[in-house]
């Protein structure tokens, strides 16, 4: 598996979990000297690893993939770039007591309450092409509805949404990709400016305390407990923040969109009956995830399925490869939404550091498919297309999804031409 390994080449990328059948039987935990990481693929190890916080340090899960170059690191200097600790790669006491701090705009009735915005949002961007009768699922939907919601959520002011989209991919090709150093340099110069731009914006939202929104409230925590967030943290919470509420719901829709079109009879029943939307939300997050993979430092020697991991060791949990282990998921390559416990799934983490948004990011995934099955029952892949994914390790959806269908027959009289 050392030798074969390459998680930027096409078998990866389509399916990340299904591409690691193999090392899950013959050769669980091996060494990558492409990426320099330790690789783990069965479920109980990555379990054991997202539990075991004193031997496994969350703090390389933002380091990049591929180290800059001498001229990247020159731009990011240019531009002050320097992000500190966020909640994902930080550990200990510390970790917890911010966690916490963080939590309010997370829980169940602060997302209840963002659900009609929600749902304006996405009807309006339905409203675009559903006369069309072709559609990118990616362009015209899932890459422009989930990132306007998420500026929402984090309390970003109207004005300044625009010049937040394009962040998000740079980000994802930056810290888990394989750029050329020149796509690399330009990327840099991007997140650089954005790094300046989020100092600006922390400011505008302390003038505004009282505004809705995470950041916001993660101000105000700062101002109720001071040295709890400095300015560096409230910058590098608006930096990854944007990511983990936009990227993932993004992605995450369009495999659960893919899988469910390629299986027409399943996406019959969820248009037949809206209660198996939960259900059929859990079994696209367990059968396609977002989150491909996660990241740890091993602090100390120690072993995961029986291989040593030295100290200093670089740990990759290929959480989609979990998601299709069958000591775990009966049949695990069948996308099944009857499947007992689909919940079961490594797509939000587990633990410490399990993922706060996965309710958010449910709450939308229910939202875009409830209504593309209410207004675009009749809809159907385009076939002949070629489905590809950003080459990185870690976060995947499809760049573009082609549907088709007849608008004469749409159901909504108000959407037929």
């Amino acid at each position: 598996m050392a030798a074969s390994f390459d998680p930027f080449n096409a078998s990866y990328q389509q399916h990340p979990g299904i591409s690691m059948s193999e090392a899950r039987r013959e050769e669980p935990v091996f060494y990558s000297p492409v990426l320099d990481y330790w690789i783990v693929t069965q479920y109980d190890d990555i379990k054991e690893i997202f539990k075991d916080t004193d031997t496994f340090s969350a703090s390389i899960t933002l380091d990049q993939i591929t180290p800059s170059t001498e001229e990247t690191v020159a731009v990011l200097v240019q531009h002050g770039f320097n992000p500190g600790l966020a909640l994902v790669n930080e550990d200990g006491p510390s970790h917890q007591e911010r966690r916490k701090a963080h939590q309010e705009p997370f829980k169940g009735r602060e997302v209840e309450a963002l659900l009609p915005r929600i749902r304006e949002v996405v009807t309006g961007h339905i409203d675009k092409f559903v006369k069309n009768g072709r559609a990118d699922l990616m362009a015209d939907l899932f890459q422009e509805a989930p990132i306007t919601v998420a500026l929402i959520f984090m309390g970003i002011p109207d004005e300044d949404i625009a010049a937040c989209r394009q962040f998000t991919l740079d980000q994802t090709v930056f810290m888990y990709g394989r750029p050329a150093p020149e796509e690399q340099k330009q990327v840099a110069s991007n997140l650089g400016r954005y790094w300046e731009f989020t100092g600006q914006l922390v400011e505008k939202i302390r003038r505004n305390p009282d505004a809705p929104g995470w950041l916001p409230h993660v101000i105000r925590e700062s101002q109720r407990k001071p040295g709890l967030f400095g300015d560096n943290e409230l910058q590098t919470t608006a930096l990854a923040g944007l990511v983990a509420a936009h990227e993932t719901t993004t992605n995450a829709s369009g495999n659960a969109m893919r899988a469910l079109l390629e299986n027409r009879e399943t996406w019959d029943r969820v248009c037949a009956d809206p209660a198996l939307l939960p259900k059929a939300i859990e079994e696209s997050l367990r059968y396609d995830g977002s989150v491909a993979a996660w990241r740890r430092l091993a602090v100390k020697e120690t072993t995961v399925g029986g291989v040593t991991i030295p100290a200093g060791g670089r740990v990759m949990m290929i959480t989609s490869s979990a998601n299709h282990d069958g000591s775990v998921f009966e049949n695990p390559e069948k996308f099944d939404i009857d499947r007992p416990h689909p919940n079961r799934h490594m797509t939000f983490g587990f633990g410490a550091h399990a993922c706060m948004g996965a309710t958010l990011a449910r709450q939308e995934m229910r939202v875009f498919i409830e209504e593309l099955t209410n207004r675009l029952p009749h809809m159907s892949l385009v076939e002949g297309q070629e489905i590809t994914y950003l080459p990185n390790t870690s976060f995947r959806g499809p760049k573009n999804l082609l549907v088709e269908w007849d608008p004469r027959l749409n159901p909504v009289l108000a959407d037929r031409p």
